[in-house]
């Protein structure tokens, strides 16, 4: 698989229509999971929020959305980051550390509870980065 680069896109808890409504726009396949399917809810009125939706269109265009749970900062005009997604580690962790450094990580990269190596850094420049390694086919 190659790696891709691609929008992310964040939300407060209307993830699921927007990304529906993105959907009859671009068309193509809609996959979303929430908090509870990963069992990652911190409370429980976070079940049924968005932890990741992935929309892949039949031109090759993938945008990627998500709530945000009301703990975590959300300002609107600031609700987007850049994804790097792909099963290449070394290329990926080389554009980690590149990106990482003289940035700020508000997640280390490591392994994540669906079982990619997950990452989450702000650049130098103040632009936002997840960075996801896939983990081995089951």
């Amino acid at each position: 698989m190659a790696t891709r680069l691609n929008p992310y896109l964040s939300f407060r808890n209307n993830a699921r229509e927007a990304m529906e409504f993105y959907k009859d726009v671009f068309g193509g396949e809609l996959n979303v999971s929430t908090f509870a399917d990963f069992h990652a809810s911190q409370d429980p009125s976070e079940d049924n929020l968005v932890m990741h939706a992935q929309l892949d269109s039949p031109s090759g265009l993938t945008l990627m959305g998500s709530d945000t749970p009301a703990r975590m900062d959300y300002t609107p005009g600031n609700t987007f980051s850049v994804s790097l997604s792909g099963d290449d580690e070394a290329e990926l962790r080389g554009y980690w550390e590149k990106l990482s450094d003289g940035g700020t990580v508000t997640m280390p990269l490591e392994k994540a509870i669906w079982g990619d190596a997950f990452g989450m850094c702000t650049d130098k420049f103040g632009i936002p980065w997840l960075v996801n390694i896939a983990g081995p086919k089951q």
